[in-house]
């Protein structure tokens, strides 16, 4: 397995158990937090790819 598929496979993780565990009431919402910071969250990935290649 490629390193990017790691990447983005733990990434999708990450981002699942985040939801998850805020719908089990265990950790603030998520949605708000992400609806504000998805610009941001665009940009970082965007370098990251930049910078990789």
């Amino acid at each position: 397995m490629r390193a990017k598929s790691r990447i983005s496979a733990s990434v999708l993780i990450v981002i699942g158990v985040l939801f998850l565990l805020s719908n089990f009431g265990w950790i603030p919402r998520v949605g708000p937090l992400f609806a504000q910071w998805w610009p941001a969250i665009l940009i970082i990935v965007g370098i990251y790819l930049l910078v990789q290649r």
